[in-house]
């Protein structure tokens, strides 16, 4: 913003000092030669006092001058002097007109003043300077000029670098205050300064940082609770469940029940470790003994359905900034979606991208209608479906990664892309 104030008011200032110079020089030019033909008009009218073409068959003597001067008769012919043998169009206006005429061309100046003998035209005197003076004042005028334009334009850049300072430092301030609010410091408040539209957005940000402070305090007390809340039932139930596996002879259904109980107590730990204050990017994980867990855990359910389970990792490094049990969950959301929606066999295969590790989950079945509305959070149906996609999508994007569809179907594939570690 600096940069643009400063060009903006220097371009508008220089068009200005354009405009306003440069007929100013020309007025000045044309007044100096004006001036230079007046003091001519007037030598020349001097030198006509000391002319006499009364004379007969006496040589006509001019006066000493600096200038070059040709006496002319009634008729426009030269009697003496230096000058055209016939007289121009000067000449022959001052013998009608009886008025002295001046012209300027060539870097020359000339003036034709009438000879009056008792009130009668008999002749006229030619006079021809070089405008030398006339070319030194004006150079002079101009270099001025200049100057001054230079040293106007020069005021107007640096008080404009002044300006920008005092508009672009409240800005830069409350860019900071944004920067730390957006880090979760929400007792940050905007400095004011005295432009009251930036102390204005100021006030909004002030406001913000109010309402997402009371917003995320509520969200935390609702987690303690519902954390509380879930972790007694919960344990009630394994304690219930592990009795009856104690007490002998328990049926495969309380195994299974206990290890569904596990995986909630791990889904339950993990939400609420991605609702507490944690930067992206704390924790590292081994995404190559993560695949090997999830392939223990769904090898059964996928081969008890026909469903082979191929797991393949290329050569490199498999370890990423991002906490295991979160990548653990979303592993486990990816391969669960694929076991209820998908058909055929599943697919997990893990290369290194760039700085990333791009994990891709893919099955034989039709894909996603529309590949866009997948993460899209739907009504929870009767078997609990509904959230799985964008809850792995919310967990990717606070670990500092992605999920997203790359191939819709059919044969979809579903990739999930972690920074490296």
């Amino acid at each position: 913003m600096r940069r643009r104030l400063v060009i903006a008011i220097a371009a508008v200032a220089t068009t200005a000092v354009v405009l306003f110079v440069v007929p100013l020089a020309l007025v000045l030019e044309r007044s100096y030669r004006n001036d230079e033909l007046l003091r001519l008009q007037r030598d020349t009218v001097a030198a006509t006092r000391g002319i006499d073409l009364s004379g007969q068959g006496d040589p006509v003597e001019l006066p000493a001058s600096r200038d070059r001067l040709a006496v002319y008769d009634v008729g426009a012919r030269r009697v003496a002097g230096r000058g055209p043998a016939a007289g121009d169009e000067l000449v022959a206006a001052a013998l009608s007109s009886g008025k002295e005429q001046d012209a300027a061309r060539g870097g020359q100046l000339f003036v034709a003043v009438p000879l009056l003998t008792n009130e009668r035209v008999v002749g006229a005197v030619r006079a021809v300077r070089g405008d030398a003076r006339v070319v030194s004042d004006t150079r002079k005028a101009w270099l001025l000029l200049g100057g001054a334009a230079i040293a106007l334009v020069a005021l107007s850049v640096a008080a404009a670098l002044v300006l920008g300072r005092r508009l672009a430092r409240p800005l830069e301030r409350l860019t900071v205050a944004a920067g730390r609010l957006g880090d979760g410091d929400f007792s940050v408040r905007a400095p004011r300064s005295s432009v009251s539209e930036i102390d204005s957005v100021g006030r909004a940000l002030d406001a913000t940082a109010d309402r997402l402070d009371t917003l995320l305090s509520r969200e935390r007390e609702f987690t303690a609770d519902a954390s509380h809340q879930l972790r007694t039932p919960l344990a009630a139930l394994r304690i219930e469940l592990e009795s009856l596996e104690v007490g002998g002879a328990a049926p495969p259904e309380v195994m299974a029940a206990l290890e569904q109980a596990e995986r909630l107590q791990q889904t339950i730990d993990t939400l609420l470790a991605v609702r507490r204050d944690r930067k992206p990017g704390d924790g590292t994980a081994d995404l190559n003994a993560l695949l090997d867990a999830a392939e223990i855990h769904w090898h059964g359910p996928l081969a008890a359905a026909a469903r082979p389970l191929r797991i393949h990792v290329t050569n490199g490094t498999t370890h990423v900034r991002a906490s295991a049990s979160v990548v653990r969950e979303i592993l486990d959301v990816l391969l669960d979606n694929a076991f209820r929606h998908g058909a055929g066999a599943v697919s997990v295969s893990l290369r290194e991208v760039g700085g990333s590790i791009a994990v891709d989950v893919a099955d034989d079945g039709d894909g996603f209608a529309d590949a866009a509305a997948a993460f899209a959070r739907r009504p929870v149906d009767a078997n609990g479906h509904g959230i799985g996609l964008a809850l792995a999508r919310s967990l990717a994007q606070a670990e500092g990664g992605s999920l997203d569809v790359t191939r819709a179907g059919p044969a979809p594939v579903v990739r999930l892309l972690l920074p490296c570690e």
